[in-house]
């Protein structure tokens, strides 16, 4: 039905135009008009009512469907994008510009609008070099578009339209050839392609962040089931020797290694960690190898009461004090000082821990994982809120320092 009426449209204004003429040559001239430039009359409207029926049926080819809006000259969509305006006019401009046979683009990026003229092709005639211009009434005007980008909150609505040039009179007597619709097809289907190839990175990024979270985890929990046994043994070991010489003081060792165990067993939350628990369980490793290394080992801990409820990641401020101990101290003879500093700066939290030990060495340096880990973590955790740097002390060993905002992780892992 829809077929009919397009093409019976087309016929009668065509018929109409005729007719009137007809009239008016009759009252000016005062007599019939010569049967050759009926004839040819008759003809042209004959040839439009086929453009019509042609039309429709590329209409009917390119979309699959024939309705009013289908049929039209003319064609506005709106499309929404889940991007910020200023990229969906990137994306919009880019798309117009590819569009075949297009003469000129104009791009405002500051009223976010584009506008583009279109060469109108002869959809049915073509040459051994290529495809030709269409002739006639419809090939003097030009197809164009007009694209304009409404921001929102995160997200943009892309409107665009697509007509021939000329008044919206001209539709009474022309048909496109469904040219207008084949280029909003075309824009159309460029942008879904772009929103589906965001949303596929979009997922991708959420896949790998996702693994990258599993991993931490993974090795956090590894982290916290690795008591190291050397450590442990030699712990017992004095233990039991003292419970024979100095039986208070293996009393101590052991309450210090079990606060020291019970800060290292996987908890069966995820939330962070807090700097006065990780100092907990710092100082229960310190006293136990105080008590072991007796005058060889000093402590000094300057961290105010008010940072010890600062969220920190669980075992990165053990990791120093771990490599402070084997890598700068237990090296040397006559042993050393550890002190734990924290400070507070523009909200942030700077945690160190440094050595007089032996400072950066080749045969101490060890393989570097667990520094790689705490660069690592606090990547992932903090993004680029959060630091970590280790220098030389002066005037000897080592100073490793974590810088964490004061709130806690922002969208990380144990956010």
């Amino acid at each position: 039905m829809s077929t009919f009426f397009f093409v019976l449209r087309i016929t009668l204004a065509w018929l109409g135009v005729f007719l009137t003429s007809l009239i008016i040559y009759n009252a000016t001239a005062r007599g019939t008009m010569p049967w050759p430039i009926v004839l040819a009359s008759l003809g042209g409207i004959a040839w439009a009512a086929v453009s019509a029926f042609s039309h429709v049926r590329r209409v009917r080819l390119i979309s699959d469907r024939v309705d009013a809006n289908a049929l039209a000259n003319r064609h506005r969509r709106q499309i929404e994008m889940p991007i910020e305006a200023g990229a969906a006019f990137d994306i919009v401009d880019q798309i117009v510009r590819e569009l075949p046979y297009v003469e000129t683009v104009e791009s405002i990026r500051s009223s976010l609008r584009i506008r583009a003229r279109v060469k109108r092709m002869d959809p049915y005639m073509s040459s051994k070099k290529g495809p030709k211009e269409a002739t006639g009434m419809t090939g003097a005007m030009r197809n164009q578009v007009l694209a304009i980008v409404t921001p929102g909150e995160g997200t943009s609505s892309v409107t665009v339209i697509c007509e021939p040039e000329g008044g919206a009179w001209l539709d009474w007597f022309c048909a496109d050839d469904g040219t207008n619709l084949e280029n909003m097809e075309s824009i159309s289907r460029a942008l879904t392609r772009r929103i589906a190839e965001l949303r596929r990175a979009e997922q991708e990024d959420a896949r790998q962040t996702a693994t990258h979270k599993e991993l931490a985890v993974a090795k956090l929990s590894l982290l916290h089931a690795q008591v190291e046994p050397h450590f442990l043994y030699n712990t017992l070991a004095s233990a039991q020797y003292l419970t024979r010489s100095d039986p208070a003081r293996a009393d101590q060792m052991l309450g210090h290694l079990i606060t020291y165990l019970r800060k290292s067993l996987p908890r069966g939350d995820e939330g962070p960690s807090t700097l006065g628990e990780e100092l907990e369980r710092a100082m229960a490793y310190l006293e136990i190898l105080k008590i072991r290394m007796g005058e060889r080992l000093a402590m000094q801990v300057q961290i105010p009461d008010a940072l010890k409820a600062v969220p920190m990641p669980p075992m990165m401020l053990q990791t120093l004090v771990e490599n402070a101990i084997k890598h700068g101290l237990e090296p040397v003879t006559g042993g050393g000082t550890v002190w734990i500093l924290a400070r507070e700066s523009d909200g942030k939290v700077a945690v160190t821990v440094a050595d007089d030990g032996r400072g950066f060495h080749p045969e101490t340096a060890g393989t570097g994982i667990g520094l790689k880990n705490v660069r690592e973590r606090l990547k992932l955790e903090y993004g680029d809120a959060a630091s970590f740097a280790i220098v030389a002390n002066f005037p000897k060993g080592v100073a490793a320092t974590i810088t964490v905002p004061v709130a806690g992780p922002q969208g990380g892992a144990h956010a």
